[in-house]
């Protein structure tokens, strides 16, 4: 079963130089701290986001899931 990686999330986000308030604002959260509590676990990703986010991130989809 495939598992959800936000270890990946963290790790393309930091070697891409992007800061976590960069990928808020390009997401459309109200503050960086929504974002670091989706990167962190503390909030679920929704599907509907995980499209902006990979563009974000400059990656696929299937890049965020992990067996």
């Amino acid at each position: 079963m495939l598992s959800f990686n936000l270890e990946f999330i963290k790790k393309r986000r930091k070697e891409l130089g992007l800061s976590p308030a960069t990928v808020a604002n390009e997401m459309g959260f109200s503050d960086p701290s929504v974002y670091w509590k989706y990167e962190n676990g503390s909030y679920k990703w929704k599907a509907e986001m995980l499209p902006q986010l990979a563009k974000i991130l400059n990656c696929k989809i299937q890049n965020f899931f992990a067996d």
